[in-house]
């Protein structure tokens, strides 16, 4: 079987490109396709040598740094692939990846980590993070993510079989294209974050510093809580606007090297995570260390992460319902209330269940399922229940309410 990986673009080595590592694990001969390819030399080792294909937009003026900005284009430079000659298309799509051009004969099966957040239900926040909210400007981008929006509809009915990174997006596929998704969470390299069981007097946030990550709103919470530090690692566009909410007790770290991040994570007494994501690696990877997470409690965080006391055993942290500092600083209080009682271990064990190893296994075994039974539509719950009842891995299930 001749295989074809589709990519939206390679250009850091962050969450989604795992999930390509992953999937060239499965399928070490297929050949790689994608939109640009600026990926550093020592960021490349995962790719093993895979022949990369990339799009007409690797050689436009400025592609390099300012690729986002041909994002007009981008339905049809992905439609420009010619993948006729592959029998099994799998595209990791957060942006246009899904919609390659594929034949009846082929089987499309497409891991979609998002469905383009800033053309469909986070377009009004991007506008006015980007000052897009008004005039000439704005008109001209509503018009393109306007016709983003209708591509990326008809594009949907060239996937056979999607895959969502949550149950979160699981709701946001079918809200948007009005499909069913089986959730195959991505995969998180626990190995690399040991289990370390005696911690430190201090909390840990880690991040890109932008808005939707919400690092000021929790350096601004930890600065009404003098008694209480907490290490801010991570830089980006929003550092002097972190900066500004910053007291004695708060130290911003800039960026760290894995190694010392991972060090920080080990003995953190917790790990604080205010972001609505659509799955959230760096909570699972900070359980992995046996450290407890006080998270947001919506989007993929209420997968990843045990929090809800009323209703479960066995925590592994807990949830803060509304994205303010009152929130946070209550749910900092109850978390020291109760920190005896969460077990690093069982941070541990629940962090492995969305190892490496779990992806791979679900996802071949998914593949194989589908390929071998019938591809229409009215089969995708059976073939859906087939497959987790004969999954050999525990699968997380959905915690905490809102």
């Amino acid at each position: 079987m001749k295989v074809a990986i589709v990519h939206d673009w390679l250009t850091t080595y962050t969450g989604a490109e795992k999930v390509v590592e992953q999937i060239l694990e499965i399928y070490p001969d297929a050949d790689l396709f994608t939109l640009v390819d600026f990926l550093k030399e020592n960021d490349r080792t995962f790719l093993n040598g895979v022949k990369v294909t990339t799009s007409f937009i690797q050689k436009m003026p400025f592609a390099k740094k300012k690729y986002r900005n041909y994002l007009p284009l981008m339905p049809i430079a992905i439609e420009q692939f010619d993948l006729s000659s592959y029998d099994l298309i799998i595209s990791s799509s957060h942006a246009v990846a899904k919609g390659v051009i594929t034949g009846p004969d082929q089987f499309h099966i497409s891991y979609i980590h998002t469905p383009i957040r800033y053309a469909w239900d986070l377009q009004h926040q991007y506008l006015r993070e980007s000052g897009l909210n008004r005039g000439l400007k704005s008109h001209i981008t509503r018009a393109i993510l306007h016709y983003i929006r209708l591509w990326d509809y008809r594009t949907s009915a060239g996937v056979d079989l999607m895959v969502s990174n949550s149950n979160f997006i699981r709701k946001r596929i079918q809200k948007v294209y009005n499909k069913n998704a089986i959730t195959i969470y991505p995969p998180v390299d626990v190995s690399m974050f040991q289990y370390q069981e005696i911690k430190q007097d201090y909390y840990l946030t880690a991040s890109r510093l932008v808005p939707y990550k919400k690092v000021d709103l929790i350096v601004e919470a930890f600065s009404k809580m003098p008694d209480k530090t907490l290490y801010v690692i991570g830089d980006g566009p929003d550092m002097e606007k972190v900066k500004s909410f910053q007291s004695s007790n708060v130290k911003l770290l800039g960026y760290q090297s894995t190694e010392d991040l991972r060090k920080y994570m080990q003995n953190a007494k917790a790990f604080v995570f205010a972001a609505e994501e659509d799955f959230g690696i760096t909570p699972v990877e900070a359980q992995a260390c046996g450290t407890p997470v006080i998270a947001f409690g919506k989007g993929g965080a209420l997968e990843t992460v045990i929090g809800n006391p009323e209703i479960e055993k066995e925590l592994t942290g807990l949830f803060f319902y509304e994205q303010t500092t009152e929130s946070l600083i209550d749910a900092v209080e109850r978390f020291e209330s109760i920190m005896n009682g969460i077990l690093p271990q069982n941070c541990r064990e629940h962090a492995l269940k969305f190892s490496n190893e779990r992806f791979r296994e679900e996802f071949n075994q998914l593949v194989q399922s589908y390929l071998f039974n019938s591809s229409t539509e009215s089969n995708l719950n059976e073939i859906q229940t087939e497959y987790r009842e004969e999954l050999m891995v525990e699968r997380p299930e959905k915690r905490g309410v809102i």
